[in-house]
Order: structure tokens, then sequence, then C-alpha cells
């Protein structure tokens, strides 16, 4: 069985242990996902299939070409199959594939900040607030020396945009799988807004 499936982030909220201690949860409306496409090794060198969420309202030529016979999905995203895995074209994936308990690896879109600076971007320490700095505060520094190398690296550390990036956090705990409802509640934050899109897989680290 496939071990991921699409879903979109509803919100953080908290729900209570055993033992009455406070958890914090993301609510994920995780599925179901319908099975538009399946990849194997011998016709496309590896094997995965590819995943329809949500409903679109309007779709192009080429998408209904695409879905024939299957829903109008709005979003399509592909995961890798592990070996001797087997799925077929129409088939629907829910939460059940994960239980209380599960280790998750969530990625999605992290928030856009805008333009930002060193401190905020990447945690610099800033100039000395003292000595006559009054305009360094939140400046980069140095940012390359004269004669050598003489041109500033690529990939040097300066302001820029921040955010709107993918993002993965891994090993997060799944508190509750309900496929009545099709909520997935893992322990702690995901990347992302509100209903942003989120990929949710079984982790790759234990």
């Amino acid at each position: 069985m496939i071990d991921g499936i699409l879903g979109r982030k509803v919100g953080m909220t908290q729900v209570f242990g055993e033992r009455g201690e406070a958890i914090p949860v993301t609510v994920i409306a995780a599925g179901p996902c319908t099975v538009v496409q399946v990849k194997t090794s011998e016709r496309d060198g590896y094997a995965a299939v590819q995943l329809g969420f949500g409903t679109a309202r309007r779709l192009s030529k080429p998408q209904r070409g695409h879905l024939k016979g299957l829903p109008a999905v709005r979003v399509l995203r592909e995961l890798r199959l592990a070996p001797g895995d087997s799925l077929e074209v129409g088939q629907q994936v829910d939460v059940s594939i994960f239980k209380a308990g599960d280790k998750v690896d969530v990625t999605g879109t992290s928030k856009g900040k805008g333009f930002a600076g060193v401190v905020k971007r990447h945690h610099f320490k800033g100039g000395p607030r003292t000595h006559g700095q009054s305009d360094r505060l939140r400046a980069p520094g140095a940012i390359s020396t004269g004669t050598t190398p003489g041109r500033v690296r690529k990939g040097t550390r300066m302001a820029g945009h921040m955010g709107n990036e993918r993002a993965t956090v891994l090993n997060l705990e799944v508190v509750t799988a309900d496929p009545e409802r099709n909520l997935l509640l893992v322990r702690g934050a995901v990347p992302g807004a509100r209903e942003g899109l989120l990929i949710i897989r079984r982790t790759v680290k234990s």
C-alpha cells in the first residue's frame, strides 16, 4: 500500500491525552485521494503513482483527457511506490493508511515573509550597539575581502526573499486518524498557512 496522502492544513488546536496532558496538534483534512496514474519500473524507469486531491470546478481539455473516467480533481502530485506495492487507477486512498502512533514527514510551502534582512532571515547577531555605531545594528557586516577573492562568493548569506518555499518537518507523531471525517491530527506544527497543500508521508527516519 502507498505510504503517503495529500491534504490541506485546517489549523492548530489541542487535545488531551490519557493522563490529562495537553497535546498541541495540527488538524489536516487529508484525502480521500484518487489514483490517477500508475508508473512502473518497466515502462517509466521507476515505480510511482499520481494522486488527485480536491475538486476542480473547471478543467482544460488536456486535463479532461488525462482524467477521463475519473473525478475532476484539483491537485495532482506524484508519490513513489515501495517495492512490491501495487495500486490501480481509480482506487481511493484515505487516512486509514495511518494509525495513532505512526511517525510521518509533512511537506508544504512555508509562509512568505517578503524581503527580510540578515538578522531575521539568517539569525545574524548584527553590529555593536555602542561606540558610535548608530546605523549598523542590523547590518550584515563585511561580505567579502578586497584582494582575495576580490568578489562576493556565490551563496553568501544576505538580505532577500524569505519563506514561500518547500519545507518538510520530519518525525511528527500521528495522534488521531479519523477516516470517517477524513481528518488527521499530528503532534506539533507543520509548514504553511491555513488551507495550504500538504503531502503526508511515512517518515524516512525512525
